[in-house]
């Protein structure tokens, strides 16, 4: 989800797009930065017993959080552009996601550094550059193709 409205952001702040359809924005969710769960992940496989870890930062924010965040980096204001429509509603949604790493912390010495509101600043702007490459002709860095 906080991709669609990384994305979103990015096309509404560039006019391609009028709206952002969600659901619950009332949703708590623990959100991480990727580069740090890969350090979590390759801490683990340093151990000589394998083990069972939660990686996750502790702190839970809204989607409501993340939205109105997301929209303020890109200056704009997110009651304008974002709808809540029923059929992005999950039947089985969970109310609040929330990790204890304290494990984590305490046996491989991981604690995550990049914090909320930087996290979403970091994947507005990714998703900004990236639009903005395709928008002027630029090509994009892909992934090779695995034989």
């Amino acid at each position: 989800m906080s991709r669609k409205i990384t994305r979103a952001v990015a096309r509404i702040h560039f006019g391609l797009l009028d709206k952002l359809y969600l659901g619950n924005l009332d949703a708590k969710r623990d959100w991480g930065y990727a580069p740090e769960y890969v350090e979590a992940m390759w801490r683990m496989m340093q151990l000589d017993e394998p083990d069972d870890f939660v990686v996750a930062t502790g702190e839970t924010h809204t989607v409501r959080e993340f939205v109105q965040s997301a929209f303020d980096h890109a200056g704009l204001d997110w009651r304008k552009w974002v709808q809540i429509d029923s059929k992005y509603f999950r039947p089985t949604e969970v109310d609040i996601l929330l990790g204890d790493a304290s494990k984590a912390r305490r046996v491989l010495g991981w604690e995550p550094k990049v914090r909320f509101e930087q996290l979403v600043r970091l994947m507005v702007d990714a998703d900004m550059r990236l639009l903005q490459d395709q928008l002027q002709g630029r090509t994009t860095r892909q992934a090779p193709v695995a034989d």
